[in-house]
This record gives C-alpha cells, sequence and structure tokens, in this order.
C-alpha cells in the first residue's frame, strides 16, 4: 500500500511538459482543477478525459504509475461514491433494507468518481514533471507580490519543498520498519480495518522518530551553510517565460472558456 503513494516523486525527462515554466504548469494545474469542478456531463467529462489523456501522452507518463496513485484511494472512492448512490434522492433502482439507490444517485457517483480521480492524475502530473526546487521557485515567484504584506512567501514556499522532497524518503523509511516487523512476526494484512488500524500503531513510534531525527539533521545542515531564509538569496536557474509557455496558457484559456461555454448552454 505505502509503495502505491507515488506523491511528491520526480521523473526526468525532455518533454514538452517537463521544459515548461514551473509558474505555467502551476497556474494551467489551477485551470484545469476549475475546468474539471465545472464540467458535470458527459460531453465536458469526455473533453477533460481527452485533455488528461493528451498530456498523459506529451509528458511519456506511465498510465499504470497514475493508477497505482489511485489505489490508496480506493476506499474514500467506493465509501463516497456509494453514499451519493443511497442518499441522492430520485428514480429508484433498487433498496437494500431502508436505503435506496436511484439513477440520479448513480449519475452522480460516476461523476464525482471520474473528478475525483482526474484529480489526483492531474496534480501528479505536476509532480511527476517538475522538480522540488523548480517547483519552489515557481510558487515563491506567484506569491511573490505577498511580500508587500509581509506574508513570508519565501518560508512557505520552503516548507512545501521540503514536505514534497520528504514524503517518498518517509515512505521508503515507512516500507523498510513494515517489513522488519513483519520478519518478527508483526501482521498488518490480516482483519477487519479497525484491527489492522491497530496493527500499524507500533509503526508509528519509530516511523516518528526517523521523521524527528530527519529534521534536525535538515535543521543543523542548514545551519551550517548559513541560510537565514530568502533575504538577499539568488538563484542558480533564472525562471523565464517563452512561447511554449504562453500556448500553453492559450490552451488552458480555450479549454476553460469551452468547460463553462458548454455548461451554460446546458450541453
Amino acid at each position: 500500500m505505502l509503495r502505491d503513494i507515488t506523491l511528491g516523486q520526480y521523473f526526468p525527462g525532455d518533454t514538452v511538459i517537463h521544459r515548461l515554466d514551473p509558474r505555467t504548469k502551476l497556474i494551467m494545474v489551477m485551470v484545469y482543477l476549475v475546468a474539471l469542478f465545472s464540467a458535470g456531463t458527459a460531453l465536458t467529462l469526455g473533453m477533460m478525459a481527452v485533455f488528461l489523456g493528451t498530456i498523459i501522452c506529451v509528458s511519456k507518463t506511465k498510465l499504470c504509475l497514475l493508477v497505482r496513485g489511485l489505489r490508496p484511494l480506493a476506499i474514500i472512492l467506493v465509501f463516497t461514491g456509494t453514499l451519493n448512490i443511497f442518499l441522492t434522492p430520485g428514480e429508484p433502482i433498487f433498496r437494500v433494507w431502508i436505503l435506496t439507490a436511484t439513477y440520479e444517485g448513480l449519475r452522480h457517483a460516476l461523476v464525482l468518481l471520474a473528478r475525483i480521480g482526474m484529480m489526483v492524475m492531474g496534480t501528479f502530473i505536476l509532480t511527476y514533471t517538475t522538480s522540488p526546487m523548480n517547483l519552489t521557485d515557481g510558487l515563491e515567484m506567484l506569491l511573490g507580490p505577498l511580500k508587500r504584506i509581509r506574508v513570508p512567501v519565501h518560508e512557505l514556499a520552503m516548507i512545501m519543498n521540503m514536505a514534497l522532497r520528504f514524503v517518498p524518503t518517509l515512505l521508503a523509511e515507512a516500507d523498510k520498519i513494515m517489513s522488519a516487523q513483519k520478519a518478527r512476526g508483526a501482521d498488518f494484512e490480516s482483519g477487519n480495518i479497525l484491527r489492522r488500524g491497530q496493527a500499524m500503531i507500533p509503526l508509528l513510534i519509530p516511523l516518528f522518530m526517523s521523521a524527528f531525527r530527519r529534521a534536525d539533521e535538515l535543521a543543523i545542515a542548514m545551519e551550517s551553510r548559513c541560510y537565514h531564509g530568502g533575504e538577499g538569496r539568488t538563484r542558480m536557474r533564472q525562471l523565464r517565460l517563452g512561447l511554449r509557455d504562453a500556448l500553453a496558457g492559450l490552451v488552458g484559456a480555450l479549454l476553460l472558456t469551452a468547460i463553462i461555454g458548454l455548461g451554460v448552454l446546458g450541453l
């Protein structure tokens, strides 16, 4: 299960998506999410699916990685879909005890599951194709105007960078601890959900200790290099917007306009 969580991993490449400015990719993700949650019909959701599929092909991202990233959310998706099917009023399909499944609930469940699945895949592509450092620089530059009202933009971006950077590290550490405990007779896979949750408790203490140790080592490393925040810092690589970024922005604007327009027309 832990190996299925791929958030924060970066896969180097030389595709058009990889070469986009991180600011462009962050804005495109926001446009994509707005368009996705504005899509509510089969036509508009199909357009979003085609757009996502095109991005996956252009970025040369392996579909199995994206599907694997959805597996940890399977229980949440099934639970949410079931609630929509049985709690949405409408024309009944079948009845289970006092609960009635409806066609409207089934439709809402399918739309919701499609939205969540495409949302997770779209945001995963952002981290797959953008290094944490570039992502941090892009976010800091986008939030730059907030510095005028004394918002610690650099510190916030650095926190996000470290969080993304250490997600795969902590997952690998948790997997090693789990394997060591399995070798000593621990059982994490049998029983119901409650028993599995109780079995995970002995995993938390060594994992927290490892996280605190790594945080302390990181703080010492930053202090030894005279890190004192973003004041006066320069970047080794300067971000510059190019023609491909303008074209990507145009594609995003056209997609959002089309989705909202079709929604207004009821298509």
